[in-house]
């Protein structure tokens, strides 16, 4: 698990230098969508913005996880086994994730907000996950089958099926997924030109270093065996903060992890809705989708349609996972890896393509415009064929098929393909697009600073 997890980290630190290296040349809140219509035409930056949208659409899945863990909080606060089962009850599960869904789209009232509301929960977080890791390590041995720390933990090359990694990879890389959303805000921010890219590069920092921590922590102290607090229990693996939260932290401090949960589901999804409100914004203004999507509050100066838009069709999209199937939702989840390897690699190769003129400069043009970029878009592109090539089988993820393919092959490859009628759609209603008359690349930023 620690060497999936470095292994993940190396190709989203690459793609971050393109993406860092794009916002310098080219600030606007369409990212990814922006700059591969400047790089490779209308066609390809469409899909990689619809790769985007429906990959933050799914990652609705977050309001559930928030639902689940506010329940079970309830029920150790109150001491009662019902309240906790609440969670259980498909009515009480879907009206407590449209709440959810519809409280993060506080994100309307403005960036400052926005930003006071992530303060809290990250900071949360990070101490309580500090604090399970001191605890864990300085209680290891008290479990059955904790083991001791071995390097070895650290090398990808010690996972035995390369169809393991491919889908720890696969997964590692939905788990990194959102660190960008410091760049698609770059022109509310105080030092647009260094701060955004700054603020990306360090949120996958402190990604890497909390997973790997608690990862090693966990094995540390409960070990990998398949009975009890045993990280392959198959009983528990759905859930092992809440198996491993008691006897880790005590029945009381325990709490704070299942607090921290909901609280982390609830921050990330607001990270969710911020990219794409303003992806939609960027492609409403250039005509690639409707004008409605264009608006700005006039008070809060935020893309406030979009905003509550994105709210809107989490909540369609997570209840009608839940009432239609749990193999939906896992299946979903597990086919997220390939939407966002799809439009991450697409702005790789962007850079690349971009400054391909710049690349002689200098050694460090070559490196970080070219070499980097290059290198995190071949891996993630990698990753998406052998994803595809396993995910086939029907017995990836939840293990159901439909005509005969894997359903996560169906989910993840249908969603993608889903954009190509609203794109013709907008062909049609919106020409001057396509033509390359509203976005090409010598079209200015979409906002100037004052």
């Amino acid at each position: 698990m620690p060497a999936v997890f470095l292994a993940g980290f190396l190709p989203m630190l690459l793609v971050a230098f393109a993406y860092r290296e794009l916002n310098q040349a080219v600030p606007d809140c369409g990212i990814s969508f922006t700059w591969s219509v400047k790089t490779f035409g209308p066609y390809v930056g469409w899909m990689c913005g619809w790769g985007l949208l429906v990959a933050t659409v799914v990652l609705s899945n977050l309001a559930g996880v928030a639902t689940s863990f506010f329940w079970l909080t309830a029920g150790e606060l109150t001491g009662s086994d019902a309240v906790a089962a609440l969670d259980g009850n498909k009515a009480v599960h879907v009206l407590t994730t449209l709440a959810f869904a519809a409280a993060i789209t506080i994100g309307h009232r403005g960036i400052t907000a926005t930003k006071w509301v992530q303060y809290a929960p990250v900071g949360l977080q990070l101490v309580v996950l500090a604090l399970f890791v001191v605890m864990a390590v300085a209680k290891s041995g008290e479990a059955a089958g904790s083991l001791s720390f071995s390097w070895s933990w650290m090398n990808p090359f010690g996972v035995e099926s390369f169809a393991a990694f491919t889908a720890g990879l696969s997964l590692s890389i939905f788990i990194y997924r959102g660190w960008d959303t410091c760049l698609s805000v770059d022109e509310e921010s105080v030092g647009s030109a260094r701060t955004p890219g700054r603020a990306a590069l360090l949120a996958i920092v402190v990604i890497v270093a909390s997973c790997l921590t608690v990862a090693v922590a966990a094995q540390v102290y409960a070990g990998v065996g398949g009975t009890g607090t045993g990280l392959g229990n198959p009983d528990t693996a759905d859930d092992v903060f809440a198996v491993l939260a008691g006897p880790v932290l005590g029945s009381g401090p325990g709490v704070l992890l299942f607090v921290a949960v909901v609280a982390s589901a609830a921050a990330s999804l607001q990270t969710t809705f911020i990219p794409v409100a303003r992806t939609a914004l960027a492609m409403s203004t250039y005509k690639a989708l409707p004008a409605s999507f264009a608006r700005v509050h006039p008070r809060f100066r935020t893309p406030g349609r979009a905003t509550v838009a994105a709210g809107a069709a989490t909540g369609v999209f997570s209840t009608a996972m839940t009432l239609l199937s749990e193999n939906v939702l896992v299946d979903t989840v597990c086919a997220l890896g390939l939407m966002i390897c799809f439009y991450y690699a697409i702005t790789a190769f962007a850079c690349v393509w971009y400054f391909r003129r710049e690349l002689r400069r200098s050694v460090r043009e070559l490196a970080v415009k070219g070499i980097a970029p290059g290198l995190g878009g071949l891996m993630l592109t990698a990753v998406f064929g052998q994803t595809l090539y396993d995910v086939w089988d029907p017995a990836y993820g939840s293990g159901s098929a439909v005509l005969g393919m894997g359903s996560v092959f169906v989910i993840g490859v249908g969603l993608l393909l889903l954009g190509v009628a609203p794109m013709l759609l907008m062909r049609r209603r919106s020409p001057e697009f396509f033509r390359g008359e509203t976005l090409a690349r010598d079209t200015p930023a979409l906002v100037v600073e004052d």
